[in-house]
């Protein structure tokens, strides 16, 4: 027998993975961040600040939760994927004129309409916040569905 036919599907090894990824895209989605801001001297406007500060606790959080492994730990890391997603859903809607600009937070500094990096004519940094946000929420949901309840 192989050790995944071995793994129960409410064992904490079957959530370990899934939390592992999220981490890890936390990490990535970190380092982007700061890269384009710190490196490619992109300044960060405030609606990008709001989502840097419900991602940099994921990178802390979760580890912390995996090494020893916590069956809490979606309890209390989903909440700040879940704010950062709408922080991030709210942004991408403003830059598209879908919110009207009265309802705008960036008054001072770098206005959060302004479009710094678009890759492949659509892929903006706002939306690369908001795929990441999805994939660690996605992550974890699929993590607290191994676990025995």
């Amino acid at each position: 027998m192989s050790q995944n036919s071995l793994r129960q599907p409410g064992a904490p090894d079957a959530a370990w993975m899934p939390l592992f990824l999220a981490w890890l895209l936390s990490c990535v989605a970190i380092l982007g961040a700061l890269f384009m801001s710190e490196v490619v001297k992109i300044p960060p406007c405030s609606l990008c600040w709001y989502q840097r500060v419900f991602m940099f606790p994921l990178a802390i959080l979760l580890p912390l939760g995996l090494f020893p492994f916590d069956r809490r730990v979606v309890r209390y890391t989903l909440p700040l994927a879940l704010v950062g997603w709408l922080v991030a859903v709210f942004h991408l809607l403003l830059m598209y004129g879908v919110i009207p600009p009265s309802l705008q937070p960036c008054t001072q500094g770098v206005p959060c309409t302004d479009i710094q990096i678009e890759w492949l004519g659509f892929v903006t940094i706002p939306l690369l916040s908001l795929l990441s946000f999805s994939i660690i929420i996605a992550l974890l949901i699929r993590a607290h569905s191994r676990m025995d309840k």
